[in-house]
């Protein structure tokens, strides 16, 4: 009887998956193994060769195509009689909207990014549609439900934010191997192959903070009689040699640091290259993502480190073929992990800058992993991931919330137990998602403008999309496609304006109400004005607080699937799998919230978002070898249900 019920159960439901990556290609699977009869897929990103290995619906012949259609043609083969509903879209597009959410019994998410995880979890809220959500990074991996009224919300514990660097940090006093890589791939490779006018700061600062090592003359300006090698020779002694050199004029700046080296060419390499490639057209293929200066230069192993000598050379070998076979692109160019050329570059020159301010070298198979976020991924972990998000989406169809679980994957047997399951918590009390809980933002109101303040705590803090800000009756600013032009305009020319300047002046004490119409939330702001923030612990000049006060880290995580995020930090990750582990080791079939741990730390792929302003350097970057993991509750914040 009970296994009719549960057939019943899910013959009849209508289930939305929202991935279709590491987890969602394993996942589609299995529900169709299961028998589910009608299953919607929303996935915005196209296959790419290094998805291959794990995401086994895709084939050599798919790059390029829709990750949601392959999967859906994939799964036909060999289950024709059901429905699948494939959307070659992003989830945050308005046609998913609450209504849209309204027709599904359950949702599945297999996401890779902070942004579009809480925007589904706010979706679910107000269509009232139960939400599974999962992640994975290696052997890690978890599933948790949430269930409006029921269990806490996606939200209500609190995500880190993305580590920034302010820009002297990484300009200036590099002490990591990730600051290193921040400025070649964010800063150096840019300026050189991407928008040669964008505001790009490369020069150490001095002590007083002005750019003294800035040249009056524009050394990224290539002569007309200048050839690659030489054009390539001139950058390397500016950014290497000359720029560190007058930094090191000024003794204050260096009084308690360590100082740089300047490095030129010419003590590096005694002459010309002389390991040209000798056959260039059998070693540089057609392909441009298969150009390649170590193959001309004898050097095969990724996972070797280069000596300071060899990084200059593929430095200059790379440049030379840019600018020699991918001219037409210059000026157009953004890193990719899978352009092989791009990752060579940024390797040698991520070492060469090491080199000089002392910092160890690395590999380019570490260089890669941190300046495109990856984590590598585990197929066997999204297989069993997806398997427990199947039980749990089952459970919550038979309305037998009771037993559903939070399941903890850990990388070592704990009592000869691999998964750790875990009751769900009620809602926390004080998350200003779904229990409407006031916050306090802390902000300098006589500099801070109204971009500011939409930028980084209205988009980036709390993912809104399309806002609607108002200060009691007045609307200050609206945000959508779907504006009059003259509207949108009048709203353009406050964005500018501080805002104590405001029509309706935002002052200490205001109270602003923050509203996203798409995602049917509403949230309230208490203003409070200060006067000075400290640029290393608080870069973006405002604090926001009430539901969260995390830590930043430097650290993300994967998800099956396409991320954008940020830098990473691979090679500096946190060992998650020993706090799991840790935590484990005082686990039962049942455990509570204290004992599962006292300090996890939580772990997001970040959103896309390349851009760097003049006040921090944000290292994000995209990567489809990730798989998001989140934290395990902290114990001193919740309830578990009963």
């Amino acid at each position: 009887m009970a296994t009719d019920m549960k057939a019943e159960a899910i013959k009849r439901a209508k289930v939305l998956m929202v991935g279709a990556g590491g987890i969602g290609c394993e996942l589609l699977k299995t529900l169709a193994l299961s028998g589910f009869q009608d299953i919607h897929i929303i996935d915005m990103d196209t296959i790419e060769v290094s998805n291959l290995n794990r995401q086994f619906l895709f084939r050599q012949s798919h790059v390029g195509q829709s990750k949601a259609k392959v999967a859906r043609d994939a799964v036909l083969r060999f289950m024709p009689q059901i429905n699948i509903t494939p959307y070659h879209a992003n989830v945050k597009d308005p046609d998913f909207n609450v209504d849209f959410f309204k027709q599904f019994n359950v949702v599945l998410n297999g996401l890779d990014n902070l942004d579009a995880r809480r925007h589904v979890n706010r979706l679910c809220l107000a269509a009232e549609v139960p939400l599974v959500e999962s992640g994975t990074t290696g052997f890690l991996g978890q599933v948790t439900v949430h269930i409006k009224g029921r269990t806490e919300c996606y939200e209500c514990q609190t995500k880190p934010t993305p580590k920034t660097y302010p820009v002297c940090t990484i300009t200036s006093t590099p002490s990591k191997f990730v600051h290193c890589v921040v400025w070649a791939k964010d800063l150096l490779f840019a300026k050189l192959f991407g928008d040669k006018n964008q505001e790009n700061d490369l020069f150490v600062r001095t002590g007083d903070g002005s750019d003294s090592a800035k040249p009056t003359d524009d050394p990224f300006t290539r002569g007309l009689d200048e050839d690659p090698e030489q054009y390539g020779r001139k950058i390397y002694d500016n950014v290497f040699g000359h720029n560190i050199e007058v930094a090191l004029a000024n003794e204050e700046t260096w009084k308690n640091r360590r100082r740089p080296i300047p490095i030129f060419l010419r003590d590096v390499l005694q002459d010309k290259l002389t390991q040209q490639n000798g056959n260039f057209e059998k070693n540089c293929l057609n392909d441009d993502f298969s150009l390649t200066a170590m193959s001309s230069l004898g050097l095969a192993n990724p996972q070797e480190v280069w000596t300071l000598a060899e990084n200059s050379r593929v430095f200059l070998e790379a440049l030379k073929l840019f600018f020699e076979k991918r001219e037409k692109d210059i000026g157009n160019l953004t890193f990719d992990k899978d352009d092989q050329l791009a990752v060579e570059f940024v390797t040698a020159a991520a070492n060469i800058r090491a080199s000089s301010f002392g910092i160890p070298l690395h590999s380019l198979f570490d260089a890669k992993g941190i300046a495109g976020n990856i984590v590598h991924a585990v197929a066997t972990t999204n297989a069993i991931i997806a398997g427990l998000i199947v039980i749990e989406a089952i459970k919550v169809l038979q309305d037998n919330f009771q037993n559903c679980r939070m399941t903890y994957c850990l990388e070592h047997p704990s009592r000869k137990m691999l998964l750790m399951p875990v009751e769900p918590f009620e809602a926390n009390k004080s998350c200003y998602v779904c229990s409407e809980t006031p916050l306090l933002l802390e902000v300098n109101t006589r500099t801070s403008t109204l971009w500011d303040f939409i930028d980084k705590i209205v988009k980036n803090k709390l993912g809104m999309s399309f806002p609607l800000i108002m200060q009691g009756t007045t609307l200050i600013f609206e945000g959508g496609d779907d504006l009059e032009e003259d509207v949108a305009a009048n709203y353009a020319l406050n964005l500018d304006k501080v805002l104590a300047e405001l029509p309706a002046p935002v002052t200490s004490g205001t109270i602003l109400t923050v509203e996203d119409l798409q995602q049917e939330l509403s949230c309230h702001i208490n203003v409070k004005h200060r006067e000075e923030f400290d640029e290393e612990k608080e870069p973006e000049g405002m604090v926001l607080s009430g539901w969260t006060a995390t830590e930043k880290v430097t650290e993300v995580v994967s998800n099956g699937q396409s991320t954008s995020g940020t830098i990473p930090v691979a090679a500096e990750a946190i060992n998650v799998s020993k706090e799991v582990d840790q935590a484990a080791e005082m686990s039962g079939t049942k455990r509570k919230l204290s004992e599962i741990s006292k300090r996890t730390d939580n772990l997001e792929a970040l959103d896309a978002n390349n851009s760097i302003n003049p006040q921090e350097v944000e290292d994000n970057d995209d990567d489809d070898d990730m798989v998001m993991l989140d934290h395990i509750p902290e114990s001193n914040k919740k309830k578990r249900l009963h």
